[in-house]
């Protein structure tokens, strides 16, 4: 487990010992506390791991604790979290919040004196969002954008077409906005419009090698996983071939139109 870490002015860092393939190092759990405040909000804190969850509630009292999406290795250990810090619990979707409202897209958020603007961000999951911390130019991408690598388009809950919508949103944010990325995986990101770009040239990348693939006689998602991603560990081809259902989906989208 890891110790805290500040990395912007507001922003701490606790790394979750759930490291793996997907998760990379493990899940950040980002602990937001405005200078001369004592109570401050808690972003995912990850997995029903008790020791890890106990060292964040240590950091201070909770205000709130907020979730980038529901996948269960940010938001498993929200409940229990609760449970320790007494605070509510929101996110996107209402059926992961407790005594609190949901969060609302393009909104602008004060609790404990720490101010956010929550940006609405499907794709990697129906529910994700990313939130800008003004005061510090970051943004929190939970896994719509990761320290290393790319995302998995987690179909079937997770689109193509609203992932690619969401990465246009931050890209343009990260214009005037935002010089640092703190992601749900992995280390921080202090070149947001590369990344980004970087993150559309891949999806585009991709894409385009399953169409080839299409056209060289794949038949089905697994076919175009062992074309595609013949380079990548197999560990990873089951996420590999949730997104590439959600590349197929998007092609037939586009071939209807």
């Amino acid at each position: 487990m890891g110790d805290p870490e500040r990395v912007t002015e507001r922003a701490t860092r606790m790394l979750a010992p759930n490291p793996g393939p997907m998760t990379l190092d493990g899940t950040n759990t980002w602990v937001l506390r405005e200078p001369g405040f004592d109570a401050g909000v808690v972003v995912d804190p990850g997995p029903l791991l008790e020791e890890h969850l106990a060292a964040v509630a240590a950091l201070g009292p909770v205000a709130l604790i907020v979730l980038t999406h529901g996948h269960p290795d940010h938001a498993e250990g929200a409940v229990r979290f609760r449970e320790l810090t007494g605070a509510p619990i929101t996110a996107r979707d209402p059926a992961l919040c407790v005594a609190a409202d949901p969060l609302q897209p393009d909104s602008v958020s004060h609790v404990a004196s720490v101010a956010w603007l929550t940006v609405v961000t499907p794709g990697h999951s129906s529910d994700s969002v990313c939130f800008v911390l003004p005061g510090d130019r970051a943004l929190l991408t939970g896994d719509t954008v990761l320290g290393r690598g790319t995302t998995v388009v987690a179909h079937p809950d997770g689109r193509l077409a609203d992932y690619l919508d969401s990465l246009k949103r931050l890209r343009d944010l990260a214009d005037d906005d935002i010089d640092v990325l703190l992601p749900g995986h992995g280390p921080t990101l202090d070149d947001p419009i590369a990344v980004l770009d970087y993150y559309l040239a891949h999806r585009r990348e991709r894409l385009e090698q399953v169409r080839d693939a299409l056209a060289a006689g794949a038949a089905d998602a697994k076919d175009v996983v062992r074309s595609v991603y013949a380079d990548v560990d197999q560990v990873l081809w089951p996420a590999a071939e949730r997104s590439v259902r959600a590349q197929l989906d998007y092609l037939d989208e586009m071939r209807q139109r």
